[in-house]
């Protein structure tokens, strides 16, 4: 199944309405599963088990990280109590704050369905509606287990998207790019994953990222994998290169918290290049804009495994080992360690 991306309903050209509105409908086909993340599934086995009581119109606000999350359950008769769906977009939006030092607008609705007959998690998408609060809309089997509310990564991935500002179509690899990337790290550094769940991650997903043959570059390629992974790898080339130039004193989560700092966030609407410039100003660097500039229209292949073993990072079958002797271990390890506290506002 396919990764649903996000749609902004301001934008007001017909295709994208259309597909807002059919999303909105719950009939758009669910997001992906991803090497070693737990998708949408067929209807459970346990179908026959007893419900809990409808959850119609359950509303719960979440003071989190200096925003307010408005929680909305739809009609439905999940197995799990309401509680449990609300501590699961709780866990997202706390993890979401520890990597930008707070959430990233004051004001986000999240609205969840319950799918009759199914579970786990899936049709997750956020957009700009005409209210200006932006809302992830997604859906939750209604035999969904605690333990698959615990190992999602949707959610955490679709709030993330609230921390970027919206881009224009070309530049869609970068929405997501970064959304795939930091949801691992956020959750690793609010102690929701282990460490090496990032890399494994990567290990696998990069691959589906590099360029094929007729490959134009981001901006110009728009199939599935270089907008996902190949976006996650620019995300990742750019976290080395900051801290390489930085003596490993910053990475990417300070540009990117430099540009929310900025006013960045999904709710505006900046070119790319303002977007990496700002990030750029707030590590003191340019490694955000010369990266771009490199892989924005050419295909720009990367070594892969020398990447990894220069990280320090080594596949052992189905899993990863570490070698801290390696030239940039001191980077990977830094990648995924708990921020520091708030940076300052970087003024646009």
């Amino acid at each position: 199944m396919k990764r649903l991306t996000r749609r902004r309903a301001r934008t007001g050209t017909a295709a994208r309405t259309l597909m807002v509105a059919a999303a909105l409908a719950g009939v758009i086909v669910a997001a992906a599963t991803w090497p070693g993340r737990p998708g949408a599934r067929a209807a459970s086995a346990v179908a026959g088990a007893a419900a809990s009581s409808d959850i119609a119109g359950e509303t719960r606000q979440l003071e989190i990280g200096g925003a307010v999350i408005t929680v909305n359950l739809a009609a439905g008769r999940p197995d799990l109590p309401s509680q449990r769906i609300f501590a699961w977009v709780t866990r997202a939006a706390r993890a979401v704050t520890m990597y930008y030092g707070g959430f990233p607008v004051a004001r986000a609705d999240v609205e969840v369905r319950v799918a009759e007959g199914r579970d786990g998690v899936f049709h997750g998408f956020t957009y700009d509606p005409d209210s200006g609060i932006l809302t992830t809309r997604i859906a939750v089997g209604q035999h969904t287990t605690d333990a698959e509310l615990e190992s999602d990564w949707m959610m955490t991935h679709e709030l993330v998207h609230m921390a970027f500002p919206s881009m224009k179509d070309e530049h869609h690899w970068i929405e997501e790019g970064i959304a795939t990337y930091v949801e691992p790290i956020a959750r690793v550094e609010d102690g929701q994953l282990p460490m090496n769940s990032v890399w494994q991650q990567l290990v696998d997903g990069l691959p589906k990222g590099e360029p094929e043959a007729g490959d134009e570059g981001l901006d110009h390629t728009h199939t599935w994998g270089r907008t996902y992974w190949g976006g996650a790898m620019y995300c990742l080339l750019a976290d080395v290169g900051i801290r390489r130039a930085t003596n490993n004193r910053m990475g990417l989560q300070d540009a990117l918290r430099g540009i929310v700092a900025a006013g960045g966030s999904m709710e505006q609407d900046w070119s790319i290049e303002r977007a990496l410039e700002t990030g750029d100003k707030a590590t003191g660097t340019t490694v955000l804009m010369d990266l771009y500039e490199k892989m924005k229209a050419a295909p720009a292949p990367v070594d892969l495994a020398q990447m990894w073993r220069e990280l320090g990072v080594v596949t052992t079958g189905a899993s990863v080992t570490f070698r801290d002797d390696a030239p940039y271990a001191a980077i990977r390890r830094a990648i995924t360690e708990k921020p520091r506290a708030r940076l300052a506002p970087v003024k646009p």
